[in-house]
């Protein structure tokens, strides 16, 4: 049972990870705040 839970709980973590994700890349502000970002470290 403890196996079980920990598994379903792994697996609604990665869910909720995965829509948050999703969520972000909806915003394209987001995106051009990130490239931006990312590009200034090179």
């Amino acid at each position: 049972m403890k196996k079980s839970l920990r598994h379903g709980l792994a697996w609604a973590a990665a869910l909720v990870l995965l829509l948050a994700v999703f969520a972000l890349y909806t915003r394209p502000d987001f995106l051009v705040t990130l490239a931006d970002q990312i590009w200034a470290c090179f």
